[in-house]
């Protein structure tokens, strides 16, 4: 069964970059230990957009779902129930994910050196 990678395109206004990068830095270890995570990247646009890409690689959609009802649905509830009141708002004003399968990938070439 081949990997999934979901990819949230969020959109962020140039006033909120630090923040959402303080803010996903503030969570780093909360994915990488959630069962069949394989791969995370924050990518910062460089060519104009507002759009940053978040992608996660997993083994198969279900941990990706497992993650998605779990851990992450905690995290961006402040630990479950309703969000708290005093909760500052979204960086992104826009999110919209993508996915995919993973049909081919390779990695550097062994030069031996």
């Amino acid at each position: 069964m081949p990997s999934v990678v979901k990819i949230n395109v969020l959109t962020v206004p140039a006033e909120q970059r630090e923040v959402l990068e303080k803010r996903f830095a503030s969570r780093a270890g909360v994915v990488e230990s959630s069962d069949g995570f394989e791969w995370f990247e924050l990518l910062r646009p460089v060519d104009g957009t507002d759009n940053y890409l978040v992608y996660t690689r997993w083994r198969d959609e279900a941990s990706f779902q497992a993650w998605m009802e779990g851990p992450m649905k905690q995290a961006h509830q402040g630990g479950g129930g309703q969000p708290p009141a005093d909760r500052p708002k979204p960086a992104a004003s826009a999110s919209t994910v993508w996915s995919f399968e993973v049909v081919q990938q390779t990695g550097p070439k062994n030069t031996g050196a």
